[in-house]
């Protein structure tokens, strides 16, 4: 702007009317001029735009519009923006915050005292009050607890509540059932314990419990997957799962009281490195024919639901095939004779292994007419079959097909990790998967807990698991982790 003031417009005009400009020096003043304000544009462009990442309207009043248009009111600069303006603004609703303890105790319903052991009373001093929401005959009560300490000045524990809760430890199972076993979300759980047991509880301190019980149960979970580690028959099978958009898997492994579920992984040799590590287990992986599994295990047992399926399939879509269905019966004849020798209590050892080469010659026999050495110019339905029998062909010669003849505690298909899947696969289907990696390692835990349970009770019910969970809080040590102890003494007096 300095060069346009510099010019005095009258002077020149006065300058020129006596002579004392030639025509050259006015052209170069008029070029002068026309180079200043092209520069000026430029920079007034530049300006524009960058105004225009804060204020919008700027960008719609000074582009996009004809010459000849009307000039639009912009939004911000309207009457009904600035009537708004004018309005009183509205103070935010400040948070109740949190309730002091005070006055949590002084609505309790009920009130205890909590003594330590192999102190007298007389000794005792009060140390603490809190205020906890328990579940006695299916109804919530808030309970006031008086906790008092000994001349040593250790506090002892509230029974059935873990530390710095604020809820029974019932309260958490009882929501953990409800969400991770049931399938309900956190708002239907939590109206479910407000209609039947008049519990007042939010969805965030559902969520906050949620995370309280996984921290909890953080170490029988590890103690789960050590014990699974060193099972003898392992049962394997795998879904896919969400955390937030990303796509990924869920596992589900089980030997015959443990249950171990990881949400949120790959399906790769990594998962299944962490999860059986090849320097620790030395069992029978009974699992399908995925990739990720092949030559995995010393001794193996491919599913037979798997195989099966894939035969019925064939013969079901093609039923004017007469191969297809005369090879489904012969399969399903081997495998029901399989099973009947498996379940006969009466062979030894030898004869399992006679009855186990017995079978797999009749396989042979089966498959040897249905091998073809090149596959183009087959049909689809004739390349599927084929990749069938060829499935078998593989597996047999792997020696992964008869396992279950020989060792009669192997099952001979993984359908029992299929339906632990069920539920998971249906929270899938709606939409309910997790939302981040600890929420995702949250089910892991709760879940894998929760199913040990059911395998190790005689009932599962809440009694029962109220009561394990009871004594495990009480005594330090869980069912999983007395097994655990178990199994390193045994490793270590085998070593001695």
């Amino acid at each position: 702007m300095s060069d346009v003031l510099a010019i005095d417009v009258r002077q020149i005009r006065t300058d020129a009317l006596n002579g004392k400009l030639s025509i050259e020096q006015l052209l170069d003043i008029i070029e002068k001029q026309q180079q200043t304000m092209r520069r000026l544009e430029a920079k007034a462009k530049r300006w524009i735009e960058r105004l225009a990442q804060y204020e919008p309207e700027v960008r719609e009043e000074t582009g996009g519009r004809s010459a000849d248009s009307e000039p639009q009111p912009s939004a911000s600069y309207s009457l009904n923006a600035e009537t708004r303006r004018r309005l009183p603004r509205r103070r935010k609703k400040k948070s109740p915050g949190r309730r002091p303890t005070k006055q949590k105790f002084a609505d309790a319903e009920d009130y205890r005292n909590i003594y330590p052991k192999g102190v007298g009373r007389a000794d005792c001093q009060l140390v603490r009050q809190r205020a906890v929401w328990r579940l006695e005959s299916g109804q919530a009560v808030l309970v006031g607890y008086r906790i008092f300490a000994g001349p040593d000045g250790a506090e002892p524990r509230i029974p059935g509540v873990t530390p710095r809760c604020e809820y029974g430890i019932e309260i958490l199972v009882v929501l953990a059932f409800l969400v991770y076993i049931i399938g309900m979300s956190l708002d239907k759980a939590c109206a479910v314990l407000g209609f039947f047991c008049q519990l007042p509880l939010a969805k965030s301190q559902a969520d906050a419990l949620l995370r309280q019980l996984a921290r909890h149960w953080e170490r029988e979970f590890d103690i789960l997957c050590d014990l699974i580690a060193h099972a003898a028959v392992v049962y394997l099978d795998d879904t896919g799962w969400k955390i937030g958009a990303q796509s990924c898997s869920l596992w589900a492994i089980a030997s015959q009281l443990e249950r171990v579920f990881l949400f949120g992984c790959r399906k790769d040799d990594d998962t299944l490195d962490q999860l059986l590590p090849p320097d620790v287990f030395d069992g029978i992986g009974v699992s399908d024919d995925a990739h990720v599994f092949r030559g995995r295990f010393r001794r193996a047992q491919k599913c037979w639901a798997h195989l099966l399926r894939k035969a019925i399939r064939l013969a079901l879509l093609y039923p004017r095939v007469q191969t297809y269905q005369r090879f489904l019966d012969r399969l399903l004849e081997l495998y029901y004779d399989a099973k009947r020798f498996a379940q006969d209590k009466r062979l030894s050892e030898a004869g399992r292994k006679q009855w186990v080469v017995e079978l797999e010659d009749r396989l042979c026999k089966l498959c040897r007419p249905h091998q073809w050495r090149d596959r183009r110019g087959l049909k689809r339905r004739d390349r599927d079959f084929s990749k069938l029998v060829d499935e078998l062909v593989r597996l047999l010669l792997a020696e992964e097909l008869f396992t279950f003849v020989l060792e009669p505690s192997v099952e001979s298909t993984n359908n029992s990790s299929e339906r632990r899947l069920r539920g998971p696969a249906q929270d899938r289907k709606a939409g309910r998967t997790n939302k981040t990696a600890s929420g995702a390692h949250r089910r892991s835990v709760i879940l894998s807990v929760l199913e040990s349970l059911r395998a190790n009770l005689p009932e599962f019910n809440l009694t029962t698991v109220l009561a394990e969970v009871g004594r495990w809080m009480s005594e330090g040590i869980s069912v999983f982790g007395r097994r655990w102890q178990a199994l390193t003494s045994a490793a270590a007096a085998d070593t001695s």
